[in-house]
C-alpha cells in the first residue's frame, strides 16, 4: 500500500514535533527543580549520566555539594556539581590537577595549579591567582583563600662529571590570595618543605598550618603545626606532630576559637605501610589549645576511614569518611556527624566510586542537611547534543519522505 499525502503530512508533523521536543527539553529540565527546599544538602547523590553537561556548557547555579568520581565520560577523577535545585553538572579536571575548593557560598570553585576561579552561576572562568597555587582553605567570610605554592625545580641538573649542580627541593611559599581582585600576600609561618593542610580561625585572624618542615621529614612522614596571624608576623607557636598526627583538615579549628583538632592514629606509619596495615589503624580526634599548642580535652575515637573534619555541629565534628577496598574499586565518600557519646549519624552519601565530597561552608554552619535524594536528569545534556539530535530526526524523516515519493513516482510511471 502506497503512502498518501495525508500520511506524508503526518510524518512531517511528527518530525517537527520530535525536533521541538528535543530542542525544548533543556528549557524544561532547566526550569524543573527537585522537590524540597532549595539550598539544603541532599541526603544521597548519584553518579551522573555519561552525557551530562559541564558547568561551562550549561550553568546550574550555586552548589549544594560537589563530589569527585572517575565514573564519568572522562574515565578519570571529575568534579560533579549538585546544584541547589538538584541539577547535576560536571567539572572536568585536567590530568594531575587535583581537587579544588568550593567557596563558602557555593558560587565559586577554585581550581588548583591553574589559579582559575569558576563561577558556577555563569560558567565563566577568571584567572584569580598566579599559576602553581594549591588552595588549602577559604576564609570564613569567603573573600580570601589560603594556599601553598611549590618552589621546587622541575629537574635536577648535573655537571660534566655527573655531579649534581642544584637542589630541586626548596621550601614552599604560604600565601593568602584574594581571588576576586587577583592579589596575594606571602605569610611568614616558618620553613616548610610542603604544606599539607591548613585551617582558618573562626574570626579569620589566625591560621593553623601543618606539613613537613624539611625534605627528611617529608620522607619520614613527620609534620609540624604552626599557628600564625593571617596578616603576617612571626608565628605564635609551633609544635612537632611526629608521624602519627596531622591537622584534621580545613575545618580543624573549633568554632569556639579555643581548640584545634588533629587526626591521630596508632599503627603502622610511613611510606612502607601496606593497604591492609593502614586499614588496621585506630584513629581518634585530639585537641590542642589554640593559644598555647598544649593538649586539651579528651580524644574522640573515629572510624579508620575518616579523612578530615569538614565542619561542626556545636561540639560535634562533621567528618568525611572514604571507605573502599585495596584496589579502591568500590570506594565511597560519606559525611557523618560524631557525638562525644560515641554516636554516629550519616548525613550525606555519595555514590560508589566517589573519592571526595565537599559542602559549602555556609550550609555547614547552618547545618542544612536532610534534603531530598537528588538524581541526575538524563535530559541535562550539552545544548549542542540536542541540536544534533533534532537535525538527525529531521534528516531521517526527510529521507523517508523522499524515498516514498520516489517510489510513488516510479509506480505511477509503470502504470501509465
Amino acid at each position: 500500500m502506497g503512502m498518501t499525502d495525508r500520511h506524508l503530512r503526518r510524518w512531517a508533523t511528527a518530525a517537527v514535533t520530535l525536533a521541538l521536543v528535543v530542542l525544548g527539553a533543556p528549557a524544561a529540565t532547566a526550569g524543573a527543580a527537585a522537590d524540597g527546599p532549595a539550598g539544603v544538602v541532599p541526603a544521597r547523590v548519584h553518579n551522573p549520566w555519561l552525557w551530562q553537561a559541564t558547568v561551562e556548557q550549561r550553568p546550574a547555579g550555586p552548589a549544594a555539594l560537589v563530589f569527585f568520581t572517575d565514573r564519568t565520560r572522562y574515565f578519570e577523577s571529575t568534579g560533579v556539581l549538585v546544584a541547589a535545585d538538584g541539577a547535576y553538572r560536571l567539572i572536568p579536571i585536567d590530568i594531575g590537577e587535583g581537587h579544588g575548593l568550593l567557596s563558602p557560598d557555593g558560587r565559586h570553585y577554585l581550581r588548583p595549579q591553574h589559579g582559575e576561579l569558576l563561577d558556577l552561576t555563569t560558567g565563566r572562568q577568571i584567572h584569580a591567582a598566579t599559576d602553581g597555587l594549591d588552595p588549602l582553605a577559604w576564609s570564613p567570610d569567603g573573600r580570601r583563600v589560603l594556599g601553598t605554592r611549590s618552589n621546587d625545580d622541575g629537574v635536577i641538573t648535573y655537571g660534566p662529571d655527573n655531579q649534581q649542580l642544584n637542589d630541586p627541593e626548596k621550601p614552599d611559599d604560604l600565601v593568602v590570595v584574594d581571588p576576586f581582585r587577583g592579589t596575594e600576600q606571602v605569610v611568614t609561618a616558618g620553613t616548610f618543605a610542603a604544606h599539607h593542610a591548613a585551617a582558618w580561625s573562626p574570626g579569620g585572624d589566625r591560621l593553623a598550618v601543618a606539613g613537613p618542615p624539611d625534605p627528611a621529614a617529608s620522607v619520614a612522614g613527620r609534620q609540624r603545626l604552626v599557628v600564625v596571624d593571617s596578616a603576617g608576623g612571626a608565628p605564635r607557636w609551633q609544635v612537632d606532630l611526629g608521624d602519627r598526627r596531622m591537622l584534621a583538615g580545613p575545618a580543624a579549628w573549633h568554632p569556639d576559637g579555643r581548640r584545634i583538632a588533629l587526626l591521630a592514629f596508632d599503627g603502622c606509619a610511613g611510606l612502607t605501610c601496606t593497604a591492609q596495615q593502614m586499614a588496621e589503624r585506630t584513629l581518634r580526634i585530639e585537641f590542642l589549645d589554640a593559644a598555647t599548642g598544649q593538649a586539651v580535652g579528651q580524644p574522640l575515637p573515629v572510624a579508620a576511614s575518616t579523612s578530615k573534619i569538614v565542619g561542626w555541629r556545636g561540639n560535634d565534628p562533621l567528618v568525611q569518611e572514604v571507605s573502599g577496598t585495596e584496589q579502591d574499586t568500590d570506594r565511597q565518600a560519606v559525611l557523618a556527624t560524631l557525638s562525644s557519646g560515641g554516636g554516629r549519624e550519616v548525613l550525606v552519601t555519595a555514590p560508589v566510586g566517589s573519592s571526595d565530597l565537599t559542602v559549602p561552608g555556609d550550609l555547614l554552619k547552618r547545618y542544612e542537611f536532610g534534603g531530598p535524594e537528588r538524581r541526575p536528569s538524563p535530559f541535562a545534556a550539552p545544548l549542542g547534543l540536542y541540536v544534533a539530535l533534532a537535525v538527525l530526526a529531521l534528516l531521517a524523516v526527510s529521507l523517508v519522505v523522499w524515498r516514498v515519493r520516489r517510489r510513488r513516482t516510479a509506480t505511477n510511471r509503470a502504470s501509465a
